[in-house]
């Protein structure tokens, strides 16, 4: 098929990778001159394992272009892709502008019947009935709207493309549902996964997903501190719990809460919708305020372990992207939690395997307090404690005996129960984590 996605971010440009590489041809469109450019070039300006490979083999092949020409890519195709950004407003709400602005776009350019517009972006219920009344006043064709709300997790989205655990396809026109059925069809051969539903359902389903799957983190993050109050140690909780097949093992791991583009945006979405429509969100709401909390605890630990007084501490940060394999920082638990060890007087030497960039960038106005460096041990180096944010594989087993030589005091605030407390103990670590009712002194 001829396709075309609108928006180069994560999403757009995973999915116009990927459905190039099984054989249609994609224009992807930015309005970003410069991006366009450093795609055309082989640039890659998210980092996501793989993707470079998909994007540079198939623009060679010639099966995947990349424009700023919006309007010629709508007439060139079969299926037109939003996949533009949807910002929180400051309540909370979905910023639409970007979707109703492609959508008018769209509308003055449709120039035969039957296209499909699919909304990738996420979007409120109700989205796709605004881009098709858009539509619909600037062209007198047919065409049809569709939702096919994306489940990709950052640092593995090729694999969750190329293999979904689902396909939802929610469109009001049989016929489209079936064409965008066979656009996917590459992906689920060997098992069809494809959920065909109406589209308010579709729109849905999407903020639902990921607000099930907050409420699960900020659960267990509450359950680890009522651990550590009461003396039971959360691993074998979660054990224990995870045997249930009803709760399963997935997204009960405690730690410094949850970041990133999707569920903190999501939640606070859904939680102004429900508003919008005389809902009560305390659910919610309460997660988000759970998460909000959760992400200072390891700044609270290291508050009570030093007496209330952080001034003039230093302390190396390993981890300052929100999950590993990525170099997405927004709303990171890291970031908060050193502008709050800065505010209190501390200096923080910090490092990550790719997010330094956009950290530092993030963090500029901080100055001199915080130094980022490329090494994990030169940021360990003459600190007076450690903190972990971020579950990276290399932080999982370092030289400890290197590690404690290098530090002040050889003091851990572990964000993601990396180590075993008594390990840690036994290696001469006074050593924090979160809901397992330990500080490991020495």
């Amino acid at each position: 098929m001829n396709v075309s996605v609108i928006g180069t971010g994560y999403v757009g440009l995973v999915a116009g990778a990927c459905f190039a590489d099984v054989g249609n041809d994609v224009i992807c469109v930015d309005k970003d001159a410069s991006k366009v450019e450093f795609l055309r070039e082989g640039g890659i300006p998210i980092y996501e394992p793989g993707l470079d490979d998909v994007v540079v083999r198939n623009h060679k092949a010639g099966r995947l272009s990349f424009t700023t020409e919006t309007a010629s890519a709508v007439r060139a195709s079969e299926v037109i892709f939003i996949a533009v950004g949807t910002p929180p407003g400051e309540d909370g709400s979905a910023d639409l502008s970007h979707v109703i602005a492609v959508a008018n776009v769209i509308g003055d350019n449709i120039d035969a019947d039957g296209k499909i517009i699919v909304c990738k972006s996420t979007v409120p219920v109700g989205t796709c009935d605004k881009v098709r009344d858009v539509i619909a006043s600037k062209t007198d064709k047919v065409f049809h709207v569709a939702s096919n709300p994306e489940f990709l997790k950052e640092g593995a989205a090729l694999k969750d493309f190329l293999s979904p655990d689902r396909v939802v396809i929610g469109c009001n026109d049989p016929d489209a549902s079936a064409r965008l059925g066979a656009l996917y069809k590459p992906f689920t051969r060997r098992s069809d996964r494809t959920f065909y539903t109406d589209v308010r359902s579709s729109e849905m389903i999407k903020y639902a997903s990921n607000a099930i799957l907050a409420t699960k983190i900020s659960f267990i993050n509450e359950i680890a501190n009522l651990c550590d109050a009461v003396g039971a140690d959360v691993e074998s909780v979660r054990q224990g719990m995870a045997m249930d097949k009803r709760i399963g093992p997935h997204f009960i791991y405690p730690g410094v809460g949850y970041g990133g583009s999707c569920f903190p945006k999501d939640v606070r979405a859904l939680s102004r919708l429900a508003q919008e429509y005389g809902v009560a969100s305390t659910m919610l709401d309460a997660v988000e305020e759970v998460n909000n909390i959760q992400k200072l605890r390891l700044v609270d630990l290291a508050t009570g372990f030093y007496r209330g007084d952080l001034s003039g501490k230093t302390f190396g940060v390993w981890g300052l992207s929100f999950k590993p394999k990525t170099d997405d920082i927004r709303e990171a638990p890291a970031l908060l939690a050193i502008r709050r060890l800065v505010a209190a007087g501390a200096k923080i030497i910090a490092t990550d395997p790719v997010a330094i960039d956009n950290t530092r960038a993030e963090l500029a106005d901080l100055g001199d307090a915080v130094e980022f460096v490329e090494d994990d041990y030169v940021a360990a180096t003459g600190a007076d404690a450690l903190f972990v944010f971020t579950e990276w594989n290399e932080f999982r087993s370092p030289d400890f005996e290197r590690l404690a030589e290098l530090m002040n005091e050889p003091v851990m605030f572990d964000g993601r129960n990396m180590h075993e407390p008594e390990e840690m103990k036994a290696r001469g670590f006074t050593y924090f984590c979160i809901g397992r009712n330990v500080q490991a002194s020495k």
